[in-house]
Protein backbone atom coordinates (compact mmCIF):
# COMPACT_ATOMS: atom_id res chain seq x y z
CA UNK A 1 0.00 0.00 0.00
CA UNK A 2 0.98 3.18 -1.09
CA UNK A 3 1.64 6.23 1.55
CA UNK A 4 -0.69 7.97 -0.85
CA UNK A 5 -3.23 4.99 -0.13
CA UNK A 6 -2.87 5.66 3.90
CA UNK A 7 -3.25 8.57 3.91
CA UNK A 8 -6.36 8.58 1.76
CA UNK A 9 -8.02 5.39 4.48
CA UNK A 10 -6.87 7.74 7.13
CA UNK A 11 -8.64 11.18 5.76
CA UNK A 12 -12.46 8.59 5.39
CA UNK A 13 -12.27 8.13 8.98
CA UNK A 14 -10.15 5.29 10.05
CA UNK A 15 -8.48 5.15 12.73
CA UNK A 16 -5.72 3.24 14.74
CA UNK A 17 -8.71 1.69 17.75
CA UNK A 18 -10.63 -0.06 15.29
CA UNK A 19 -7.91 -1.97 13.25
CA UNK A 20 -8.14 -0.34 10.10
CA UNK A 21 -5.51 1.81 9.78
CA UNK A 22 -3.01 2.76 6.86
CA UNK A 23 0.02 1.02 8.96
CA UNK A 24 -0.93 -2.98 9.71
CA UNK A 25 -0.30 -4.99 13.10
CA UNK A 26 2.13 -7.03 10.70
CA UNK A 27 3.43 -4.18 9.56
CA UNK A 28 4.64 -3.16 12.93
CA UNK A 29 6.05 -6.37 13.88
CA UNK A 30 9.64 -7.19 15.30
CA UNK A 31 12.76 -7.52 12.44
CA UNK A 32 15.51 -9.92 12.77
CA UNK A 33 17.34 -7.74 13.97
CA UNK A 34 15.74 -6.61 17.02
CA UNK A 35 14.57 -3.17 15.13
CA UNK A 36 10.79 -2.34 14.63
CA UNK A 37 9.27 -1.75 10.78
CA UNK A 38 10.36 2.00 11.53
CA UNK A 39 13.85 0.87 12.47
CA UNK A 40 13.82 2.13 16.29
CA UNK A 41 15.73 -0.12 18.34
CA UNK A 42 13.31 -2.25 20.77
CA UNK A 43 13.99 -1.82 24.51
CA UNK A 44 13.08 -5.05 25.78
CA UNK A 45 12.80 -5.59 30.07
CA UNK A 46 14.64 -8.66 31.39
CA UNK A 47 12.49 -11.51 31.47
CA UNK A 48 13.28 -11.89 35.25
CA UNK A 49 9.94 -11.93 37.68
CA UNK A 50 11.04 -11.28 41.15
CA UNK A 51 7.24 -11.35 42.57
CA UNK A 52 6.88 -8.39 45.41
CA UNK A 53 10.76 -7.21 45.44
CA UNK A 54 10.19 -4.69 42.62
CA UNK A 55 7.06 -3.31 44.01
CA UNK A 56 8.41 -3.14 47.58
CA UNK A 57 11.46 -1.28 46.43
CA UNK A 58 9.07 1.18 44.49
CA UNK A 59 7.05 1.54 47.38
CA UNK A 60 9.71 2.32 49.58
CA UNK A 61 11.23 4.91 47.00
CA UNK A 62 7.72 7.16 46.62
CA UNK A 63 7.70 6.67 50.85
CA UNK A 64 10.81 8.48 50.49
CA UNK A 65 10.16 10.40 48.04
CA UNK A 66 6.80 11.44 50.10
CA UNK A 67 8.95 12.04 53.09
CA UNK A 68 11.33 13.93 51.63
CA UNK A 69 8.59 16.55 50.04
CA UNK A 70 6.66 16.89 53.31
CA UNK A 71 9.40 18.16 54.82
CA UNK A 72 10.71 20.38 52.27
CA UNK A 73 7.03 21.98 52.27
CA UNK A 74 7.40 22.29 56.61
CA UNK A 75 10.69 23.85 55.35
CA UNK A 76 9.49 25.95 52.98
CA UNK A 77 6.59 27.07 54.93
CA UNK A 78 9.10 27.85 58.04
CA UNK A 79 11.12 30.26 56.01
CA UNK A 80 8.25 32.32 54.32
CA UNK A 81 7.35 32.94 57.88
CA UNK A 82 11.02 34.39 58.90
CA UNK A 83 10.92 36.49 55.85
CA UNK A 84 7.76 37.65 56.81
CA UNK A 85 8.91 38.57 59.82
CA UNK A 86 11.68 40.13 58.61
CA UNK A 87 9.87 42.06 56.41
CA UNK A 88 8.19 43.44 59.10
CA UNK A 89 10.70 44.26 61.13
CA UNK A 90 12.63 45.82 58.62
CA UNK A 91 9.66 47.98 57.74
CA UNK A 92 9.44 49.51 61.55
CA UNK A 93 12.98 49.72 61.78
CA UNK A 94 13.73 51.38 58.56
CA UNK A 95 10.39 54.05 58.93
CA UNK A 96 12.01 54.47 62.92
CA UNK A 97 15.72 55.45 60.86
CA UNK A 98 13.91 57.70 58.47
CA UNK A 99 11.69 59.41 61.03
CA UNK A 100 14.82 59.99 63.26
CA UNK A 101 16.96 61.34 60.05
CA UNK A 102 13.88 63.76 59.40
CA UNK A 103 13.99 64.55 62.92
CA UNK A 104 17.73 65.39 63.02
CA UNK A 105 17.14 67.19 59.87
CA UNK A 106 14.28 69.63 61.33
CA UNK A 107 16.19 70.29 64.52
CA UNK A 108 19.57 70.87 61.66
CA UNK A 109 17.18 73.84 59.86
CA UNK A 110 15.75 74.82 63.01
CA UNK A 111 19.71 75.44 64.31
CA UNK A 112 21.04 77.42 60.99
CA UNK A 113 17.97 79.74 61.03
CA UNK A 114 18.46 80.63 64.73
CA UNK A 115 21.98 81.15 64.08
CA UNK A 116 21.48 83.46 61.10
CA UNK A 117 18.85 85.18 63.34
CA UNK A 118 21.15 85.99 65.82
CA UNK A 119 23.71 86.91 63.38
CA UNK A 120 21.88 89.65 61.56
CA UNK A 121 21.16 90.95 64.87
CA UNK A 122 24.65 91.11 65.75
CA UNK A 123 26.34 94.67 66.39
CA UNK A 124 29.94 94.32 66.20
CA UNK A 125 32.41 91.95 64.09
CA UNK A 126 33.68 90.46 67.51
CA UNK A 127 29.76 89.26 68.11
CA UNK A 128 30.10 87.63 65.33
CA UNK A 129 33.22 85.77 65.73
CA UNK A 130 31.71 84.59 68.93
CA UNK A 131 28.09 83.49 67.57
CA UNK A 132 30.20 81.54 64.65
CA UNK A 133 32.31 80.04 67.22
CA UNK A 134 29.49 79.21 69.86
CA UNK A 135 27.16 77.47 66.64
CA UNK A 136 30.32 75.63 65.65
CA UNK A 137 30.60 74.04 68.59
CA UNK A 138 26.80 73.41 69.11
CA UNK A 139 26.80 72.05 65.61
CA UNK A 140 29.57 69.65 66.08
CA UNK A 141 28.01 68.48 69.45
CA UNK A 142 24.88 68.04 67.61
CA UNK A 143 25.94 65.87 65.16
CA UNK A 144 28.25 63.53 67.45
CA UNK A 145 25.07 62.72 69.37
CA UNK A 146 22.95 62.47 66.18
CA UNK A 147 25.66 59.94 64.13
CA UNK A 148 25.66 58.01 67.40
CA UNK A 149 21.80 57.83 67.22
CA UNK A 150 21.46 57.21 63.58
CA UNK A 151 23.92 54.18 64.44
CA UNK A 152 21.88 52.45 67.02
CA UNK A 153 19.11 52.59 64.66
CA UNK A 154 21.30 51.36 61.80
CA UNK A 155 22.45 48.48 64.44
CA UNK A 156 18.98 47.61 65.35
CA UNK A 157 17.96 47.44 61.72
CA UNK A 158 20.38 44.77 61.21
CA UNK A 159 20.09 43.11 64.07
CA UNK A 160 15.97 42.68 64.04
CA UNK A 161 15.97 41.87 60.26
CA UNK A 162 18.19 39.21 60.15
CA UNK A 163 17.41 37.85 63.97
CA UNK A 164 14.12 35.84 62.37
CA UNK A 165 15.79 34.53 59.51
CA UNK A 166 18.89 33.11 61.74
CA UNK A 167 16.46 32.03 64.08
CA UNK A 168 14.42 29.96 62.03
CA UNK A 169 17.17 28.38 60.28
CA UNK A 170 18.66 27.17 63.17
CA UNK A 171 15.50 25.97 63.77
CA UNK A 172 15.39 24.16 60.35
CA UNK A 173 18.97 22.52 60.74
CA UNK A 174 17.97 21.39 64.27
CA UNK A 175 15.13 19.74 63.43
CA UNK A 176 16.97 18.25 59.81
CA UNK A 177 19.68 16.71 62.31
Amino acid sequence: MSSRDASERLGKGLSLEKGNAAVSESETKVAANGTSVFGMPLLELPKIALPGVSFELAEQGFARAREGCEKMKVASEAMTEALRESYSSNARSTTDYGLKVLEISNANAVSAIDFFVNLLGSKSVSDVFTLSASQARKTFDAASGQNKELLALAQKLATETGEPIRDHFAKILHKAS
